[in-house]
């Protein structure tokens, strides 16, 4: 089994909330996928995490296996 590259823990965790790897990688892809600065106390709110979950879906079903792929 491979393990996951460092852009895809960043992507899975700003998706699940859980770190997958450095929180530096999650704060840098939440801070792309929302298009602005985030401070480090946002991730205590739970309006970011919506956001985020929303903002990175697309991306995230993107690298799914599907079995149409298989």
């Amino acid at each position: 089994m491979n393990k996951l590259t460092r852009e895809q823990a960043a992507l899975l965790g700003c998706f699940t909330g859980t770190l997958f790897g450095p929180f530096s990688d999650v704060h840098k892809k939440a801070e792309q996928a929302l298009g602005r600065p985030i401070f480090t106390h946002e991730f205590a709110l739970p309006d970011l995490w919506t956001q985020l979950r929303t903002a990175v879906t697309e991306e995230l079903l993107a690298i799914c296996p599907y079995e149409e792929d298989a």
